[in-house]
């Protein structure tokens, strides 16, 4: 059985990060984090920052320093969400909303790192996860 159980983010300084991330998805961060390891919870799955010496930021789109990941964020409005994550230290990067409001938007976080705030048409969002449309 294969289980995912964290996904681990470098970083320089692991507190900010996951201060900036715990803002963004309304999720605290781990008790017990430090300087060297800090996580969020999401479930089973936690979103964690580990602190690397001399730490080298992707350049979102520059394969000479590639984005080595990115996370997508699934968002019901994305005006208010664009608002409130920019405040929070993000950079808008590229947009990519269609004249009918769906599509995505790809920001990085403060030390580079890119995410993505979606707006997929039809999707409605439960405690349980994404309900997709059913498709014809």
């Amino acid at each position: 059985m294969l289980r995912l159980t964290d996904f681990i983010i470098d970083c320089p300084d692991t507190m900010k990060l996951a201060a900036f991330y715990s803002e963004v998805t309304g999720h605290p961060i781990k008790e017990g984090s430090h300087e060297n390891w800090a996580g969020i919870k999401f479930g089973e799955v936690e979103l964690a920052f580990i602190r690397v010496d001399d730490y080298r930021a992707p350049r979102w789109p520059d394969s000479e320093h590639p984005k080595q990941f990115h996370l997508d964020f699934e968002v019901d409005e994305i005006e208010s969400e664009q608002r409130r994550v920019l405040d929070l230290g993000a950079t808008l990067q590229q947009d990519c909303i269609d004249s009918d409001g769906y599509g995505w938007r790809v920001y990085t976080d403060p030390i580079g790192h890119p995410f993505c705030l979606c707006r997929n048409k039809g999707v409605t969002w439960t405690e349980q996860g994404p309900i997709w449309p059913e498709r014809d």
